[in-house]
């Protein structure tokens, strides 16, 4: 299982870019925080979750 904003998913063995699709994500609106570390946008594709990750995804917001 893989923590993402709190709650444990079914993610792992998973690559992050295909996840995040899969989810739904834009990944132009998002950034990535993989166990404490932000994961580089071109770097998705390379990116596998494992069991046990923790995943903090926060969407950018526009206002006016």
């Amino acid at each position: 299982m893989v923590r993402i904003n709190g709650n444990e998913v079914a993610a792992a063995g998973q690559n992050l870019q295909a996840f995040l699709e899969q989810e739904g994500y834009r990944c132009d609106r998002i950034a990535i925080e993989l166990n404490g570390a932000i994961v580089p946008r071109n770097t998705y594709a390379a990116v596998t979750l494992h069991d046990g990750d923790s995943m903090e995804i926060v969407h950018f917001v526009g206002g006016g």
